[in-house]
């Protein structure tokens, strides 16, 4: 693929760029399109990584991070692991940091193809104008093709009348949101099914994205999307031996994945995961849901959500 990243140095990683291959063979997988990956501002992306190092409140445990590589190189490796399409999930924690968070994407997006322009969003004064700004786009790759909204992080509700307009905007224009809202790692004020449920109950055609499978509140997220037909989740994270050691999800609740497998779509949270990019593929696999779910939950969920066409 053109863009930046072709030529970057990811050596050291060769054995498990070898086993997301294998996996992809024995699922039959075109490719992966992960919804989950972050990119954002180098100084911005060293402090999360630095909050992260200092296991802070909103983490609560140890979280070594396993891609800490400059910019060109996690580029490089996410193709080399087949992903066909990603995103640069970030996200404001304070007023006025969202329109300029915005336009970095825009132009990381307009510079690496293979990233689906990604924005978010806050609720402050002149949130709806840089939203839709963003979702016209302008010279720089378009418009967003997807947005994060973080509740733990943000400390916001997502039913502020600042954001009600936004919500009915973004709904409108079906342009998917992926949201932080189960409280997991660590509770915040307004994380949980409750508060997102009154937002759904407004605005029932928004293409909520529940990140994290909504964990640990999984099977009441999972009600949500029984309910919403819009209404999406994502894996990051879930399933991998470093979640089921504090958030497990139910066994029970299983059957539930494979009812609702064309709305569960690849997330991973790279490069800020504590364990390879492969132990997420392998934790997916390891439910024993067949390899149909896996292709739909890895590649074509995603690929028909965002338009992608096989090469």
């Amino acid at each position: 693929m053109e863009g930046m990243g072709g030529m970057a140095d990811i050596g050291g990683h060769e054995d498990e760029i070898e086993a997301v291959r294998r996996f992809r063979e024995r699922t039959g997988l075109p490719g992966l399109v992960d919804v989950h990956t972050h990119f954002m501002p180098e100084r911005v992306l060293r402090k999360v990584w630095a909050y992260f190092d200092s296991a802070g409140p909103l983490i609560g445990r140890e979280w070594p991070i396993s891609y800490r590589r400059e910019e060109a190189e996690r580029v490089a490796l996410l193709r080399a692991f087949g992903v066909r399409a990603y995103t640069s999930m970030l996200y404001p924690h304070k007023p006025g940091m969202a329109e300029w968070l915005n336009g970095w994407a825009a132009g990381f997006a307009a510079r690496t193809p293979d990233c689906l322009r990604t924005a978010t969003l806050f609720p402050e004064d002149g949130v709806e104008a840089y939203v839709r700004e963003a979702v016209e786009g302008g010279a720089e790759a378009g418009g967003a093709r997807i947005f994060k909204s973080h509740l733990q992080v943000g400390a916001y509700d997502p039913n502020d009348e600042r954001l009600d307009r936004v919500w009915g905007l973004l709904a409108e224009a079906a342009v998917p949101v992926v949201m932080h809202c189960g409280s997991g790692p660590a509770p915040g004020k307004y994380t949980g099914p409750e508060p997102v449920g009154r937002l759904l109950a407004r605005h029932p055609r928004l293409r909520l994205i529940v990140a994290h499978l909504g964990m640990p509140e999984y099977v009441d997220f999972l009600d949500l999307a029984a309910r919403y037909a819009e209404v999406r989740l994502d894996t990051t994270m879930a399933f991998t031996d470093f979640s089921e050691d504090f958030a497990p999800f139910p066994g029970e609740a299983r059957a539930r994945l494979a009812d609702l497998g064309d709305r569960i779509l690849l997330g991973t949270d790279f490069p800020n995961i504590p364990y390879p990019y492969v132990h997420q593929l392998e934790a997916l696999e390891r439910l024993g849901l067949g390899d149909e779910w896996l292709r739909a939950v890895c590649y074509g969920n995603g690929a028909r959500l965002f338009g992608i066409v096989d090469a």
